[in-house]
């Protein structure tokens, strides 16, 4: 059994991947979200309210440890504009900030690391 998990939401699809290294999984989650990002922007839709690109998530992109309660948790939300949100937990999710030198990978990477 492999020590991290992506797994990667798309559409209606989902693909999971096992990493036994954590920059593996970082590198793979890089990989695969810039996939997703160069597929171009998302369009408007209208459902009761309308959802501008910047409020649609095209793609959930989520890297977990191993453990029975509360794995180590944390991903990346690619937009339908093509911005990218990292975020750390699985049910409780919360925004995290990159700092100034940083990447939204870095990001992820430090939450699942214990930065």
């Amino acid at each position: 059994m492999s020590a991290w998990k992506l797994t990667v939401r798309h559409g209606s699809d989902v693909d999971r991947e096992g990493f036994e290294e954590l920059d593996e999984a970082v590198a793979a989650l890089r990989r695969r979200a810039e996939q997703v990002r160069s597929e171009g922007p998302l369009d408007g839709v209208s459902v009761l309210r309308d959802f501008g690109p910047s409020e649609q998530v095209h793609a959930r992109l989520e890297l977990s440890g191993k453990g029975i309660l509360r794995p180590p948790t944390a991903g990346i939300d690619v937009r339908g504009d093509g911005s990218m949100i990292a975020f750390s937990g699985s049910v409780r999710r919360r925004e995290i900030e990159p700092r100034d030198d940083e990447t939204p990978f870095d990001a992820v990477r430090g939450a699942l690391d214990g930065r």
